[in-house]
């Protein structure tokens, strides 16, 4: 599957603000002086009387959104994961979650990816954040067609939602004819028997690759894409749980409060079977080109067939 057309989820978030304007009239963008990289900029030249430049104040901005979610509107804030999540967190669980406004939160350049930018930049730690939030929904779509479609129904649901979008180009694998997001479910991309491996974001497609060398060594893997983190498609988690009798969860994010303690929280309460999580470790980034931080980093194709292999061991 080399020949995939890649794409950056920022770019299908600012595109598909801009296609998505005149069909949502009180779809508004606010952004903090980071237009050109967030690719609001797009909808910043198609409707600039809808467009809002907050500065390099994320906070503030949080803040402005909450108001013109109160007045009726539907704003998208938009910056990099690291300030959306870190540095605005305090107005976000207050002037957000606290009262269940309508706002939108697109976060870019999140996770190890952001690449050469270094540790301050790489947030692995947003999820966490977020999830912590009463009422927040959080999304992070595998790619292009993908995050399209979770942003129009983040459009049409009414309440905080916090979006994850990626600086690096990602292969398209969902076929855009035939793919359907519905919030909070997940989505069974290939069948198997022997373990789960349950993916988010950009690793779902280096999850895909891992099952197909999985298979040569007659393993059977089933692959789940949670692009809903929260609300967590419990159901299907625990189903996998009682299928196959282990997860192995995979994800651009710390493993410490994001996609892989979801899982394990879930299958705590319904089917304990071993969840073995791969993630970033409790450290930090530092600065490199994307795709060889994450194949160091162990977020990669490769390193998840040797996590599956461990993992299967753990079987009763």
């Amino acid at each position: 599957m080399a020949d995939l057309i890649r794409k950056a989820t920022r770019e299908s978030y600012g595109e598909t603000l801009a296609n998505l304007a005149d069909k949502y009239e009180n779809l508004v963008v606010l952004d903090a002086d980071l237009a050109a990289a967030t690719k609001t900029a797009i909808f910043k030249k198609a409707y600039p009387q809808r467009f809002f430049d907050c500065g390099i104040a994320e906070a503030n901005m949080m803040g402005v959104a909450a108001g013109l979610a109160a007045a009726g509107k539907i704003p998208f804030a938009s910056t990099f994961a690291m300030f959306a999540a870190g540095r605005a967190y305090e107005i976000v669980r207050n002037s957000i979650g606290y009262p269940h406004l309508n706002v939108k939160i697109g976060a870019t350049h999140a996770g190890i990816s952001v690449g050469e930018d270094g540790a301050t930049h790489q947030c692995n730690e947003d999820i966490a954040l977020m999830r912590t939030i009463p009422g927040m929904t959080i999304i992070n779509p595998a790619d292009d067609v993908e995050a399209r479609q979770a942003i129009e129904s983040a459009i049409n649901y009414v309440g905080p939602v916090y979006m994850r979008f990626g600086r690096l180009a990602v292969p398209i694998f969902n076929d855009s004819e035939s793919y359907k997001f519905e919030l909070g479910k997940g989505i069974v991309l290939r069948d198997g028997t022997d373990v789960t491996i349950i993916a988010t974001g950009l690793m779902v497609y280096e999850a895909l690759e891992a099952s197909r060398t999985l298979a040569d060594a007659g393993i059977s893997a089933r692959v789940v894409n949670i692009h809903t983190i929260k609300p967590l498609d419990k159901e299907l988690v625990c189903k996998c749980a009682s299928d196959t009798g282990v997860i192995v969860t995979v994800e651009e994010h710390s493993i410490i409060g994001g996609l892989g303690s979801a899982v394990a929280e879930a299958v705590t309460g319904c089917c304990p079977v071993p969840v073995v999580r791969v993630g970033v470790n409790d450290e930090y980034g530092y600065s490199g080109p994307a795709v060889e931080l994450l194949k160091k980093f162990g977020l990669c194709a490769d390193n998840i067939v040797v996590k599956v292999k461990e993992a299967i061991k753990l079987k009763k």
